[in-house]
């Protein structure tokens, strides 16, 4: 890989063209992923917020569930944000019939945990990793951690519940740093990327 790592942004649903963007700024080759021949071609994956049900039922319609889950399983750097946390979740605790999830970070999750949509909020958290004071996220029903194994690692907590996780070259966060204009951990990730690489 050259010094600028080509990322996908899984683009079955969600607010996929925020992350391009913001990809983009981080000096990514930023790209929308929508076929097993497109994930083929990328070295690391974004799994945006929108609705984890809706994301993995068209996953499976687009035959991209089992190779997400063999690239994840390989070791691709990945990160999921919100309902892409969900996705990266080994476990739900509260799933909706026939939602699946591709695995990838040793948590529990529970699914819009913070509330409907009208309970939507920003708020600054301090993510352990990232330089510069802490970031805005946007909480848009989003999960949290309820519980992480041991291969997992806590690197933000808001209101004593847990919102960002990473697990070896698996990353996920509650919030949408991509709505902010904060790029920074668009950026901590493509530099995962390029460590992988």
């Amino acid at each position: 890989m050259n010094d600028t790592p080509v990322i996908g942004v899984l683009a079955l649903q969600g607010d996929v063209r925020e992350h391009l963007i913001a990809l983009a700024s981080a000096d990514a080759l930023a790209r929308p992923v929508r076929r097993p021949e497109e994930l083929a071609e990328v070295d690391g994956l974004v799994l945006p917020g929108g609705e984890s049900t809706t994301m993995s039922k068209l996953a499976a319609l687009f035959g991209m569930l089992e190779p997400l889950r063999e690239r994840i399983a390989d070791g691709m750097p990945v990160y999921g944000t919100c309902a892409g946390m969900i996705l990266l979740a080994d476990k739900i605790l509260d799933p909706r019939s026939g939602q699946e999830t591709l695995g990838g970070i040793d948590m529990i999750v529970r699914r819009n945990a913070f509330g409907r949509q009208n309970e939507s909020f920003e708020a600054a958290v301090e993510v352990a990793g990232i330089d510069g004071g802490p970031v805005e996220g946007v909480f848009i029903r989003a999960p949290w951690v309820e519980s992480v194994g041991a291969g997992a690692k806590v690197i933000a907590e808001h209101g004593g519940h847990i919102v960002a996780v990473r697990q070896q070259n698996a990353l996920a966060t509650s919030f949408h740093p991509e709505l902010t204009g904060d790029h920074r951990l668009h950026a901590y990730f493509t530099e995962m990327v390029r460590a992988a690489g």
